[in-house]
């Protein structure tokens, strides 16, 4: 398995999410390891590198991440993973 750097703050996380709403929806993709500013600073800043014009915000109370201006939830999902976190699986909701 791949070495990640991660926030020293990081706990292991349940994989779980998000839907495929129309354009002009956000996706939300729930990120349980996900735990202070720093995580959602580096999940926000993996996202918008990989899909410029991408709104993100990161919330690490609710453990949220919402992405307006993409539809392409593999790569939203892909860009979180490659940031050294879990996106989960099922709709955020």
């Amino acid at each position: 398995m791949k070495d990640i750097a991660m926030c020293s703050c990081q706990q292991p996380a349940n994989a779980a999410s998000a839907a495929a709403p129309s354009p002009d929806e956000a996706i939300s993709v729930r990120v349980e390891d996900m735990s202070c500013g720093h995580c959602a600073g580096t999940i926000k800043q993996a996202i918008e590198s990989r899909l410029p014009g991408a709104a993100v915000v990161a919330d690490p109370v609710s453990k949220l991440v919402s992405v307006r201006g993409s539809t392409d939830l593999a790569a939203i999902k892909a860009a979180v993973t490659a940031a050294g976190y879990t996106p989960s699986a099922a709709p955020a909701g």
